[in-house]
């Protein structure tokens, strides 16, 4: 149970009410009707929601069924609601340069700033295999499935020195060693 489900169960006055009295010990639903002043329709309802979100159980004491909350499952949201959070790894420059222009593996528009933009055609360039040869129309069909304008792209890629072409051949270019 996600902790938005359990706090639309748990902000019902009612429900609330029960799990109070069963804080207090076992109680029977005669009991717990009578307690609560809730309808048996009503009750049974609620039961069934503590229940289900395993914030109570049955037992059998005295020879009838009785409700009582189950600690062990309260403790247990308790820990998960107060744990320490996870610091998240902050991103790295490329992945937030990614993140604002690239939306699903398609482009999103091209970044103006030029740092910016050689992260992106670096991105883009990593569809691309070092020392194969590539058609230009194999290279319009990778570059296609992440933006519309794969000419833009295609002759971007060339000018940024990510791929070479000659003769119609495209081949990425192999990273220089600083």
């Amino acid at each position: 149970m996600n902790l938005s489900a359990l706090c639309k169960l748990l902000l019902d006055e009612d429900r609330l009410r029960l799990i109070g009295l069963l804080a207090l010990g076992p109680l029977s639903q005669t009991d717990l009707m009578a307690k609560s002043s809730m309808k048996a329709g009503v009750l049974a309802r609620h039961l069934y929601q503590l229940q289900e979100a395993r914030l109570i159980g049955q037992q059998r004491l005295d020879g009838l069924d009785h409700f009582v909350l189950n600690v062990d499952r309260v403790q247990e949201l308790k820990r998960q609601l107060f744990a320490a959070p996870v610091e998240e790894k902050p991103q790295s420059e490329e992945d937030q340069v990614l993140s604002r222009f690239v939306e699903n593996d398609r482009l999103t528009q091209l970044p103006t700033q030029h740092p910016k933009l050689l992260i992106v055609l670096d991105w883009l360039v990593q569809e691309f295999h070092p020392g194969v040869d590539y058609p230009e129309r194999a290279v319009n069909e990778i570059l296609d499935k992440h933006a519309s304008d794969y000419a833009t792209l295609r002759r971007m890629l060339v000018d940024y020195q990510f791929l070479t072409r000659s003769g119609g051949i495209y081949r990425r270019v192999e990273a220089q060693d600083a």
